[in-house]
């Protein structure tokens, strides 16, 4: 990958509402030359979309929690990713090594709601949960380094 490409992404990693007329500055291309690298940039898949961060605890869901899940009959297919999908407090599923077979971040208002969505996450998928609580978050979402 070129080092423009790489100037790019990082610019939009940090202000995903950057301008082309910004970034062009900021990368001393022209405006149209910009365009185009963020278009292909898009189309190779390397930039997946642009996104508001939004406050969690602002929004009405002050708590995360990190659940790590494994199935309860191990013979069972691997299909938890899609048993849970439809479970809108899930933020993020990640396939992981170790004993359990994934864990997930999930974001809900209050106590008795993470205790209902565990219900429906162990219901849904026939599996095992393992809970922690996160208590603060000093940084999330960093950019990559690039």
């Amino acid at each position: 990958m070129e080092e423009i490409d790489r100037q790019i992404m990082a610019l939009l990693a940090d202000d995903g509402r950057m301008s082309f007329t910004d970034l062009a500055k900021e990368t001393g291309l022209s405006v149209s030359a910009v365009h185009q690298r963020v278009r292909r940039l898009q189309k190779r898949g390397v930039i997946r979309g642009f996104a508001a961060q939004l406050d969690s605890g602002q929004i009405g869901l002050p708590l995360t929690a990190f659940v790590s899940i494994k199935p309860i009959d191990p013979a069972a297919p691997d299909d938890a990713p899609d048993r849970l999908a439809h479970l809108q407090a899930i933020e993020a599923c990640h396939s992981v090594a170790g004993d359990e077979s994934y864990i997930l971040k999930v974001r809900v208002a209050s106590p008795n709601e993470l205790e209902d969505l565990l219900q429906k996450i162990r219901a849904a998928a026939n599996v095992a949960t393992r809970t922690t609580v996160v208590l603060s978050t000093p940084w999330e979402a960093r950019r990559p380094p690039l």
